[in-house]
């Protein structure tokens, strides 16, 4: 069976107040708990904690090159994501929305390729 990346990075995340993150997170985790319970959640994660970079890694002249920074520029990080295991793409999306409308941001849904044929 498939699975799918379902994720959100924090630039697609409105301004929220102390009290509406507490009431997302309740709903979202609820969802979470339904992915557990009917056994499609493979693995969840809240986020990444941006304190606890490790570190930035570049390969130079076939070498890997390890620093705590300039970190890669990209305009968007990860804020949170789940892999999911589900027949197909209309499953997948099916759950990608409930996590839409429990946070009330978007999600994307990217699919893992299949390496079992």
């Amino acid at each position: 069976m498939p699975q799918y990346l379902i994720a959100f990075n924090d630039e697609w995340v409105p301004k929220h107040t102390p009290e509406e993150l507490t009431a997302k997170g309740v709903a979202v985790r609820a969802v979470s708990a339904e992915m557990k319970e009917v056994g499609i959640l493979r693995y969840e994660n809240g986020g990444i904690d941006a304190s606890t970079v490790v570190c930035s890694v570049q390969a130079r002249d076939g070498k890997p090159i390890f620093t705590d920074g300039p970190y890669v520029e990209t305009k968007e990080h990860l804020g949170g994501f789940c892999v999911i295991e589900v027949p197909d793409d209309e499953a997948a999306r099916y759950w990608a929305g409930r996590m839409a409308v429990a946070l009330d941001w978007p999600q994307e849904v990217h699919r893992f390729p299949d390496h079992t044929s």
